[in-house]
């Protein structure tokens, strides 16, 4: 994969996602119970919050910079805690405004490996159930610039759609 490869993956992974999104609707989104008791504006939420603190980091490897400090507590250790963190923070924003984050976290993301040198190296980790997972280095250090997609598409996209199916 080269840089070229990575920035089609992303855009393509990126259209899936809003396909999905138009299918659902705005006028859905907050509706409780697609993942337990997150909505799908929660979902959105926590993959952004998520996803800006690897953009963060990416930028800063990317400029020869200190890593940021994560948006979260230091306290906070563990994934569920800190899912639980950015529920509480964005659960009772307004759907326009967690949707305007993610759009904005989607450009950022895009410009960030945009910089990345044509001859980057980025790896290709193929799963033995087929999945591949493409990962850009900076110096020693690996980053997950998909992984909001590849985490959507594992984790949140199955339930998503069995909820759909439900309606």
């Amino acid at each position: 994969m080269n840089k070229s490869d990575l920035q089609e993956h992303l855009q393509e992974s990126h259209r899936n996602f809003e396909t999905l999104l138009d299918q659902i609707g705005e006028a859905r989104m907050e509706e409780a119970g697609v993942a337990g008791h997150w909505s799908m504006k929660d979902i959105i939420a926590h993959l952004t919050g998520w996803h800006q603190n690897v953009v963060a980091r990416f930028r800063a490897a990317l400029h020869g910079e200190p890593q940021p400090p994560t948006p979260w507590p230091s306290t906070l250790q563990h994934d569920d805690e800190i899912n639980a963190w950015f529920y509480e923070r964005n659960h009772e924003r307004p759907l326009r405004e967690v949707l305007a984050d993610n759009r904005q976290l989607f450009q950022q993301l895009f410009a960030v490996v945009a910089e990345l040198p044509a001859d980057a190296r980025i790896e290709t980790v193929r799963l033995d159930d087929g999945r591949e997972f493409y990962l850009p280095w900076i110096g020693d250090q690996r980053f997950t610039v998909c992984e909001i997609f590849d985490h959507f598409r594992d984790d949140h996209e199955p339930q998503i759609r069995a909820w759909l199916a439900q309606q």
